[in-house]
């Protein structure tokens, strides 16, 4: 008989960033599937004690959070440790933390240029080689990458924002390749236009309709449509999926002529 369901159980998974919005919503889908999670922000320690209170609760799992810079080695070190303590190990790496500001590319901050940078594609790389150190030890893994679909799609005001995507892909391309033969999978996730708590305003403001238009399927995303990939990836159904990317974002990034009126029907 064929197994119909998403198998996490007994798997430990370390989601960065997931104290809400898409690194939380990861935590609960993989929790549903029975994994163990630790859960790691960097500002909000209360909304992170929350998530792991709803993922013990709700699934029965094991959760614990820790804070973390992903950008300082020392503290992504330290975090790994607490990992190999709480939850005896790691099976599945989810990179999610990132961040962003919006300026134009000639007044662009280089502190923010170097901000970006350090988190979005030097902390996933940080965490993926302690990771892919365990990983290699136990001969399996899984790291899965959270980019954007601005990774091919450029942006005005992001500049730096779409180069670590674009990176982050290439990122995960490379380790795939070293990490194959150790059987260890490296993916990469690429949501368009999510509604998440921290956007949802910002989308509002900017006009839902304009977005559901835009959108070939006609609607912003989900935080489940992203979550629901991410756990089917970390299990053994994804097993022949590494070095690719997956584009979750209703056919946003090939829409690239909205305001075009032919055809109407």
């Amino acid at each position: 008989m064929i197994n119909n369901s998403i198998d996490l159980k007994n798997k430990r998974v370390l989601v960065t960033g997931a104290s809400q919005g898409i690194g939380a919503g990861i935590c609960h889908a993989m929790a549903a599937c029975g994994a163990d999670i630790l859960v790691n922000y960097l500002h909000d320690q209360q909304a992170a004690e929350a998530v792991v209170s709803d993922l013990k609760t709700l699934y029965g799992v094991k959760a614990s959070c820790f804070r973390t810079d992903v950008a300082d080695q020392a503290s992504v070190v330290a975090m790994f440790e607490f990992a190999d303590q709480v939850l005896g190990g790691i099976d599945i790496l989810v990179n999610n933390a990132a961040c962003e500001t919006i300026e134009h590319a000639l007044h662009l901050n280089l502190d923010d240029w170097d901000r970006v940078f350090n988190v979005d594609l030097r902390g996933a790389f940080i965490c993926s080689q302690e990771a892919g150190k365990r990983m290699v030890d136990q001969n399996s893994g899984v790291i899965i990458n959270i980019s954007s679909i601005h990774d091919k799609v450029p942006r005005k005001g992001l500049i730096h924002y779409c180069a670590a995507k674009a990176g982050l892909n290439m990122m995960t391309k490379c380790l795939a390749l070293e990490l194959a033969e150790r059987n260890i999978r490296v993916v990469s996730v690429s949501p368009g236009a999510i509604e998440t708590e921290m956007n949802r305003e910002e989308i509002d403001k900017f006009g839902r309709e304009k977005f559901n238009n835009w959108i070939p399927l006609g609607r912003v995303g989900l935080v489940d449509d992203v979550a629901w990939t991410c756990a089917f990836l970390a299990s053994d159904k994804a097993a022949y999926y590494t070095a690719t990317e997956i584009y979750i974002d209703g056919g946003y990034k090939e829409s690239t002529i909205p305001y075009d009126p032919r055809p109407k029907k």
